[in-house]
């Protein structure tokens, strides 16, 4: 089925005003327009109610605790420093996703804001796991602080919280290009996704830590969920106006940088040494790879209409929630 563009919200729903004189104009569910299930939206939401639905207290981590044993103390610096920085991370985007939330609601987007509810309770999950490992196969009760680097704050402790905290008083189009371009493209589609590559490459490979790989392909499935969710909303607004591209094009630069950075921070940690004898610039040659192709499939939209973006997004939302390994995305890495 092909998905045309919702008609706008009218009288059937959304909200007017806001704040104490905020008022519904009426519902989109009991209105002639009914629920729009073959919006690439909707579809994402259908799929995590498939997909999206592991617990993280069930994963087994028997045999990652005694693969931390084993692990000399350069090996557990390297791998505590990395599920610190996820960890984080995780927690940031928890705190940070309210404001994208209230923004597509007060839109009237109910499809939209129906997927993004997914999308929080996922983000608190993948918080959950991570420190789940922290506490019963690292047995750390130390402050992680210290592992955060300058391009890591950049990010994490600047630009995602100031994006997305602007949408409370700035909810035009440019300031939602902004936060989906800090937090779908760089956090998820950079940061994230050269992370699970990192872990397959210095775990998976060598069977160690099962129970972190399974965690992490869970985490990969949802996140690619939520990075064809920004892929679509950044292409809508770019079909919308196409002066939004030269906003997205100008964040992407300037945040691209530090994501790479996280990268060379990392590796400056321990200097000639190879905790897990992984080479840097194949970590760095991945990030790039997935900047740009986030890039040109956003840029696609560029002149096109927003029935052929809808269209294109649905194809992305429609890809099948295959078993492939982390850090290996389908095309665009947009959809699981």
């Amino acid at each position: 089925m092909q998905a045309r563009t919702p008609k706008p919200v009218g009288k059937d729903g959304g909200m007017s005003m806001s704040g104490a004189d905020a008022r519904h104009e009426g519902f989109v569910t009991t209105s002639a327009r009914g629920l729009r299930h073959d919006v690439p939206p909707m579809r994402l939401y259908h799929k995590a109610k498939r997909f999206g639905v592991w617990d993280p207290q069930a994963i087994d981590l028997s045999r990652d605790r005694e693969d931390w044993a084993e692990f000399n103390d350069q090996q557990r610096d390297a791998l505590l420093r990395m599920v610190s920085l996820f960890q984080a991370g995780e927690e940031s985007v928890t705190l940070d996703l309210l404001p994208l939330m209230m923004v597509i609601a007060r839109e009237g987007r109910l499809e939209e804001e129906m997927y993004l509810t997914t999308f929080l309770w996922e983000e608190a999950k993948h918080t959950e796991f991570f420190r789940r490992f922290l506490d019963e196969v690292a047995g750390t009760t130390t402050d992680l602080h210290h592992y955060h680097t300058p391009s890591y704050k950049k990010i994490f402790y600047e630009e995602l919280p100031r994006a997305m905290n602007r949408l409370l008083t700035d909810p035009s189009p440019a300031a939602q290009a902004e936060a989906a371009v800090t937090y779908n493209l760089i956090v998820e589609g950079v940061l994230a996704e050269t992370g699970y590559y990192a872990f397959y490459q210095t775990l998976h490979r060598q069977g160690r830590m099962p129970g972190l790989i399974e965690g992490i392909r869970n985490l990969q499935r949802d996140e690619s969920r939520h990075i064809a969710y920004g892929v679509f909303l950044l292409s809508r607004l770019v079909a919308q106006d196409d002066s939004v591209w030269f906003v997205i094009e100008r964040r992407l630069n300037e945040l691209l940088p530090y994501a790479l950075g996280v990268t060379h921070e990392i590796y400056a940690a321990y200097g000639d040494d190879r905790p897990f004898d992984v080479d840097q610039e194949e970590f760095v040659n991945y990030a790039i790879k997935q900047f740009t192709l986030r890039s040109q499939r956003i840029e696609q939209a560029r002149g096109k209409s927003l029935d052929e973006v809808y269209r294109l997004a649905t194809v992305d939302a429609d890809e099948p929630a295959g078993e492939d390994e982390p850090g290996t995305p389908g095309e665009g890495g947009t959809a699981a």
